[in-house]
């Protein structure tokens, strides 16, 4: 199974590898990421492999949202993120 993480907010320092570090905690595995910076303002894309999550996923979830607090964080398992494209 797959997840999709997107963070966007204002850049700085640090950003990729707070998501990346706690990706490395929890055992997910990244597949690909992408990122931009528009006018100061970050945005990433990162599908990592959730197979051998450490932890619950919800746990993983709030993770990544209580660690990195000062950008919109969102995480979806890969069923939810495709069925969003289709609409």
């Amino acid at each position: 199974m797959k997840a999709f993480i997107s963070v966007s907010g204002k850049d700085r320092v640090g950003i990729l590898a707070s998501v990346s570090t706690l990706c490395q905690q929890y055992n997910a595995n990244i597949l690909d990421v992408s990122q931009t910076i528009l006018d100061d303002y970050f945005t990433m894309g990162m599908l990592v492999s959730i197979d051998q999550l450490s932890a619950s996923f919800s746990d993983f979830q709030d993770a990544l949202q209580t660690k990195i607090s000062d950008m919109q964080i969102h995480v979806m398992h890969e069923d939810s993120f495709t069925a969003m494209q289709r609409i």
